[in-house]
């Protein structure tokens, strides 16, 4: 059965109180003894690993760029042209 919370409009007596799904009966204040209602909190969410952040971006094979960022890049081959120039001198 989940717990929930509650908050009396009379007192602001906040508390909480487990209660079945199929409950239709009204949260009392343990207080006051007056109709309770709901409370909702946000549910803290966690991200973890690459490709949550504005500055990732997906790479090649839809991995993100700073997983691929961490295989060094191959050298690069001479071309003709900048061996050409050499001979020329």
């Amino acid at each position: 059965m989940p717990i929930y919370e509650y908050e009396c409009p009379g007192c602001s007596c906040r508390f909480e109180q487990k209660r079945s799904f199929s409950d239709t009966s009204p949260a009392v204040c343990p207080h006051c003894h007056r109709h309770a209602r709901r409370v909702f909190s946000p549910v803290p969410i966690i991200f973890k690993g690459s490709g949550f952040y504005v500055t990732d971006h997906k790479g090649e094979h839809g991995r993100s760029a700073s997983a691929d960022s961490e295989t060094p890049a191959p050298a690069k081959a001479k071309t003709a042209s900048a061996d050409s120039a050499k001979d020329a001198d």
